[in-house]
């Protein structure tokens, strides 16, 4: 075990070698390319600001005006049944938007019931088993100006369900 604490510490220089020593040897300029590929980070960050204080703004507003609590109180016969705590519902949906306003409302969740709670092991599981679906999805694809996006809203909600039935499941057999 201790030598993959080391080989932790080692691994990310060794990388940043690799991939520099791997452009001097194909003849590469590889600062040059460093530069351009951060002027080009640079452009993209700036067109996708607008999109991503948006989206921080409208989850702020709903956040502050109650309205999770109000939809959370009224779907709380519905999760309560399928075994998710009703003040779940509003991580659930503040998840879709923002992983740190998320943050917020399960630390929130964590000094209400506890880490060690249904709620916050549910919480706990459902950070990492859930996606930002409409952040990445407006951030990716604004990035790689992607217009027709098909199946994929579709296909992150039903993932985000799975990993919400699947957080369900394995706080139930932790308890």
């Amino acid at each position: 075990m201790n030598i993959f604490i080391h080989l932790s510490d080692i691994i990310i220089p060794l990388v940043i070698f690799f991939v520099v020593g791997y452009g001097l040897a194909s003849k590469v300029k590889v600062y040059e390319s460093f530069l351009k590929g951060a002027e080009d980070g640079l452009k993209i960050v700036v067109d996708i600001v607008p999109t991503l204080i948006g989206l921080l703004v409208a989850v702020g507003v709903l956040r502050a005006s109650g309205f999770f609590e109000l939809l959370g109180t009224l779907l709380a016969p519905v999760t309560e049944r399928a075994g998710l705590p009703a003040q779940l519902v509003p991580l659930l949906i503040v998840k879709l938007f923002s992983s740190s306003a998320a943050t917020g409302l399960v630390l929130d969740i964590f000094k209400t019931n506890g880490p060690d709670s249904y709620a916050g092991t549910v919480a706990s599981i459902l950070m990492s088993c859930t996606e930002t679906v409409f952040y990445t999805m407006s951030v990716y694809f604004l990035a790689a100006k992607v217009t027709k996006t098909r199946y994929t809203l579709p296909g992150a909600l039903l993932a985000t369900l799975a990993g919400t039935v699947a957080s369900v499941v394995l706080a139930g057999r932790m308890m």
